[in-house]
C-alpha cells in the first residue's frame, strides 16, 4: 500500500476520514477538492509518480509558491491566503493519514500555513448600528417583516447561515407570555447545541408567521412572484440571505460591508463585551476548539479590562 503514487490515496483518505474521523459528506467534500487540486498540480509538474515518502519539503514550497501566485478564474485575482491555507490544512491531514496508517511520509508539522493579520481582523456591529440595521426593513409589507426576523434572529442566535437556512416553522413554537425560546440545532461536524431567541427577535418571529398564509415548512421562504405555481423550493439559499443583509447594510448607509457572518461576530463580541466567559461564549458559537472562539478576544480587551477594573479595584477582601 505505502508504495502507490501519493495521488492514489485519495478514496483510502476519504474512507478513513469518514470511518475514523466521522467527519461529515460536506468536510469530506470540501478535502476531496482541496486536494485534488494538488494532485493536479502534480500532474502538471510531472510529479504525479511521487509516492509519500517521496514528498519532500522542496516540493510542499513550490506549491505554496503556486498557490501564493494562482489567479482566479472568476475573480482574477490571487487567491486569498485564508482560501491558501484551506489547500494547505487539506494536504495537512493527508499526511496525518498516512502516520496513522505507518506509511512514510513527511509529518504534517512541515507543511506552514501562510500568515496575514489583515485576513484575521473581526468585523462587527457596534449597538448603535445593530440598531439601525434591525429598524430598517419596511414592516409594512410582508418581505420586509420576513426580513426583519431573518436580522433580528442572526444577532439573537449567533446562527450560521447554514443553519440559519435549515430552520422550520415547527421548530419556533411561541407560546404567549414567554419572553424566550430555545431550539437545539445542528452545526459544523453534525454537532448539535441549543441556541436561544430573544424576547425582541420572538416578537418579530411571531408578527412575520402570523402573516404567512402558506403551508410550506421552512421558516424563511421566497417571495418570488408566481414562486407557488412553479414548484420552486421555496426556502431561502444561504446566498438569498446573504443578499438579504447586504441590502439592509446599503440601506442604512453602515461603513461596513456586512454579511450575515458579521452579525455572528457582533453576536459574540457583545457578549463578550458584557463580561460573558470565554469558555460560554464557544458554547453559544457551537466552536469545537477554544482557539477559534479566541479570535474575538481581541476586539473587547478594552471592555474586558474595563469590567475587571471594576469588580476587581472596588472588592474589599
Amino acid at each position: 500500500m505505502e508504495n502507490k503514487p501519493i495521488i492514489k490515496y485519495l478514496k483510502d483518505f476519504l474512507d478513513y476520514c469518514e470511518i475514523e474521523k466521522g467527519l461529515s459528506i460536506k468536510t469530506q467534500e470540501n478535502y476531496s477538492r482541496f486536494l485534488n487540486k494538488f494532485f493536479k498540480w502534480l500532474k502538471d509538474v510531472k510529479l504525479d509518480h511521487i509516492t509519500p515518502k517521496s514528498l519532500t519539503d522542496e516540493i510542499i514550497w513550490k506549491y505554496r509558491l503556486f498557490l501564493s501566485r494562482h489567479t482566479d478564474l472568476k475573480s482574477k485575482k490571487n487567491l486569498k491566503k485564508s482560501t491558501q491555507n484551506y489547500y494547505l490544512i487539506a494536504l495537512r491531514s493527508l499526511l496525518d493519514f498516512f502516520i496513522e496508517k505507518n506509511i512514510p511520509s513527511l509529518p504534517p508539522s512541515k507543511i506552514k500555513l501562510a500568515k496575514d493579520r489583515s485576513e484575521r481582523e473581526i468585523k462587527f456591529l457596534t449597538i448603535e448600528q445593530l440598531k439601525r440595521l434591525l429598524e430598517s426593513p419596511d414592516k409594512t409589507k410582508a418581505i420586509g417583516l420576513r426580513d426583519g426576523a431573518i436580522l433580528e434572529t442572526l444577532f439573537s442566535t449567533g446562527l450560521r447561515v447554514s443553519e440559519l437556512v435549515a430552520l422550520d416553522r415547527e421548530q419556533i413554537k411561541i407560546r404567549p407570555n414567554i419572553d424566550y425560546l430555545e431550539i437545539a440545532v445542528t452545526g459544523k461536524g453534525q454537532k448539535v447545541r441549543t441556541v436561544y431567541f430573544s424576547r425582541r427577535s420572538l416578537e418579530s418571529l411571531k408578527i412575520y408567521l402570523d402573516k404567512r398564509n402558506d403551508m410550506d415548512p421552512s421558516l424563511f421562504i421566497n417571495y418570488k412572484p408566481g414562486i407557488e405555481k412553479t414548484g420552486e423550493p421555496r426556502r431561502l439559499s444561504p446566498k438569498s440571505i446573504e443578499d438579504i443583509v447586504k441590502k439592509y447594510i446599503k440601506i442604512t448607509g453602515l461603513p461596513i460591508m456586512a454579511t450575515p457572518h458579521t452579525l455572528r461576530h457582533s453576536f459574540a463580541t457583545d457578549l463578550l463585551a458584557q463580561g460573558v466567559d470565554l469558555r460560554l461564549v464557544q458554547e453559544f458559537l457551537g466552536h469545537k476548539n477554544i482557539a477559534t472562539t479566541q479570535i474575538y478576544t481581541h476586539v473587547t480587551s478594552k471592555q474586558l479590562k474595563d469590567i475587571h477594573k471594576k469588580i476587581h479595584n472596588n472588592r474589599d477582601l
